[in-house]
């Protein structure tokens, strides 16, 4: 696919197409909600594909992408590929929770994705960028952010490199643009270095079980077992 031309009527971060009346400062009641950011080549989507497979518990919420597929990605599986003017019509008439121009192409998460997997009891991860990551906090605050740093910027641009499906124009251009999306790092629960793979796999895997053992989450999850106990512990005091 050509690079797109520009989209004059849709700024790169939109909120005000949003219906807000039931979705703002919406709490989460069902499952958790992360959000995992990366500059171009941080490994972002080898860690999500990481976690998907050994937790049954967490679902990817595929996003739009007006992007061309790359070599063994699957529709459906990894974006929704859609074209320009279906894009539009979804910004227009208020369909994409969030969404953001990201190298000269548009992505963004429907609302209904995320509902459905939330109330169906599973936690969601979004594999999204900063400007997303920002429009999705106004609607969900209790959501968990998670940006990944490369070690370097020279590995950063050998990882690009290495993928040998960019020209050399291209790969500088998203490492130029990899420079201006970590200075948004701070603007997130927290913060990962992939530097060894294992390691940041398994720091990932620690913040989200550490947000699944919220005392909030637990209270909801083990109601019953909190009042059988305090009615026991009641029953023997008054004995």
């Amino acid at each position: 696919m050509a690079n797109l031309p520009a989209m004059p009527a849709l700024p790169v971060v939109a909120t005000s197409s949003l219906n807000h009346s039931r979705y703002c400062c919406m709490q989460l009641t069902n499952g958790e909600l992360f959000v995992i950011t990366a500059p171009s080549g941080g490994g972002k989507t080898t860690l999500v594909r990481l976690l998907l497979e050994a937790d049954d518990n967490l679902r990817l919420s595929v996003s739009h992408t007006t992007r061309a597929p790359r070599s063994g990605e699957v529709e459906g599986r990894d974006y929704f590929f859609v074209s320009q003017e279906e894009f539009r019509h979804r910004v227009d008439t208020g369909g994409y929770l969030e969404w953001a121009q990201v190298h000269d192409y548009y992505y963004g998460t429907t609302r209904t994705g995320i509902e459905d997997l939330l109330q169906s009891g599973y936690d969601v991860l979004l594999d999204i960028d900063w400007q997303g990551a920002g429009q999705l906090r106004q609607h969900y605050p209790s959501s968990t952010s998670i940006f990944i740093l490369p070690p370097s910027l020279d590995i950063l641009r050998d990882r690009l490199a290495g993928r040998a499906t960019d020209s050399q124009h291209v790969v500088a251009k998203r490492l130029g643009n990899a420079v201006g999306e970590m200075r948004h790092a701070k603007e997130f629960d927290y913060v990962i270095i992939n530097d060894q793979l294992a390691m940041a796999l398994a720091d990932i895997q620690a913040v989200i079980r550490s947000v699944r053992l919220r005392s909030e989450r637990q209270q909801s999850h083990h109601a019953g077992l909190l009042q059988r106990l305090t009615v026991e512990e009641n029953k023997d005091c008054s004995t």
